[in-house]
Parts: C-alpha cells; sequence; structure tokens
C-alpha cells in the first residue's frame, strides 16, 4: 500500500484504509452478500483478479474481513467492523443517484455487471409458482454479453450465457444504456418503452409484472425523487 497522508485525523487514517481504487466495491460485494472469490469478481468484473486478491487480503489484515474455510474453498464475509461500514457505503450510492444520477459514458456500460445486479436483487417473492425464464436481448453489447436468460425456479433465480432450451415467459429486448437507466432510476420503465429502446414480448399480464418481478437499483427512488425535484418528468 502507498505511503498514507500522514495526519493522526481519524478522516484522514480511514480514507487511507478503505479508498484505494476498487476497495469500496469490494465491500459493496460483501455487503450484498457475495461470498465466493468468483462471485466477488462478478460483481467486479474489470478489476484484475490478481489486485482483487491483494485487496481482500488487506481487508482481512486490518479487520474489515473474515476468510473461512469451505472444503477446498474459502468464503469471505465481513467482521462487525465490516459491517459497520454498511450505512457509509449506502450514503455514497444514494449521494451518487441524487447528484450524479446516470449520465453514462459508454465505457461505464457493462450488460454483464447488469445481468449480475438484476438476479441478484430480483424480488424472488414476486413471482408466480411456476417457472418464469426472461430472454434479455442486447442489441449493442460487447462481443459475447448480447444474449442473457434469467430463470427463476422453486424460489431460486440463476442467471444463463448459454440458452437454458426452456420456454420463454418475457423477451427483453433493449439497449444497454436503456435498461441500465431503468434499473438506476434515471428512467422508468414506460419512458424507455416508450422511446422504443426497450421492448418486452410475450403476454401482457407478465409484461406488466415484469418490473414488479425484477424491481430496481436499491438507489433508484433516491434517483426518482432528485428527478422529481428537478422538475423532469418521472412516469410510472
Amino acid at each position: 500500500m502507498e505511503a498514507g497522508y500522514g495526519q493522526f485525523c481519524t478522516v484522514a487514517r480511514a480514507t487511507q484504509a478503505l479508498c484505494e481504487r476498487w476497495t469500496p466495491l469490494v465491500i459493496r460485494e460483501l455487503l450484498v452478500g457475495s461470498k465466493r472469490f468468483n462471485d466477488l469478481h462478478r460483481g467486479v468484473p474489470r478489476m484484475s483478479t490478481s489486485l482483487l486478491v491483494q485487496r481482500l487480503r488487506y481487508l482481512e489484515d486490518i479487520g474489515v474481513v473474515r476468510r473461512t474455510a469451505v472444503g477446498k474453498m474459502s468464503e469471505y464475509s465481513l467482521t462487525k467492523a465490516g459491517e459497520e461500514l454498511r450505512p457509509i457505503i449506502m450514503a455514497l450510492g444514494h449521494w451518487g443517484a441524487s447528484w450524479i444520477g446516470s449520465a453514462l459514458r459508454e465505457n461505464e456500460l457493462d450488460a454483464g455487471l447488469l445481468m449480475w445486479d438484476i438476479r441478484r436483487f430480483a424480488r424472488i417473492e414476486e413471482f408466480p409458482p411456476t417457472p418464469v425464464v426472461i430472454h434479455f436481448k442486447f442489441r449493442d453489447a460487447r462481443r459475447g454479453e448480447g444474449a442473457w436468460w434469467l430463470v427463476v425456479e422453486d424460489g431460486v433465480a440463476d442467471l444463463c450465457r448459454d440458452d437454458p432450451g426452456r420456454d420463454l415467459t418475457l423477451v427483453v429486448d433493449t439497449t444497454v444504456r436503456a435498461l441500465t437507466e431503468v434499473w438506476a432510476g434515471d428512467r422508468t420503465p414506460h419512458e424507455a418503452l416508450r422511446s422504443r429502446e426497450l421492448r418486452v414480448e410475450g403476454s401482457e399480464r407478465d409484461a406488466k409484472s415484469l418490473w414488479r418481478w425484477l424491481g430496481t437499483s436499491a438507489f433508484a427512488p433516491t434517483r426518482h425523487k432528485a428527478r422529481r425535484s428537478s422538475g423532469l418528468e418521472v412516469t410510472p
């Protein structure tokens, strides 16, 4: 780790410990329940695996992360000190939703990360008891990331990169930006559908249920509130 700020101030020392590039995002992944190394990496896909190992080791050394052997695998979890970072990380997210919004640059759009986020926050309790298979087709995703299948069955959500060969409940045909902005709260489904950047194919009943099933990012309500305060239309 690089030399610190050289100040006794606890703000300086905490920043030195936790604000290196990627570290807050690794903590974010642990806060939302990722435990295995591969799951953590799926949440920070542009971080090298060697750097992720380094950050996890450092967080373990300072008492924020706990590593536990589970068979031949390791699982990571937050200590009490790590859990106390939850309101800080959430506050950063809400501040960003209020003041930065989702004016995303092209290099910030990532279909894989978006789908991983949707899978883990899908509102399983809202899905019907019968299996639901949703095919997401991204018109402009990077090569190899244009097709995804979300399969929800028996209270479990699985994300597939290959066609599972199941009957489809819905097809979501969209740009990466449109679905990202709906997920983040910078647009509503109605706005994205009206622009034709997003289409939903399937029964009318299931199409209307889609957004209740998927929900939104934890920070989307804050973004909706900020848009209203700015006088921007927010149409349900």
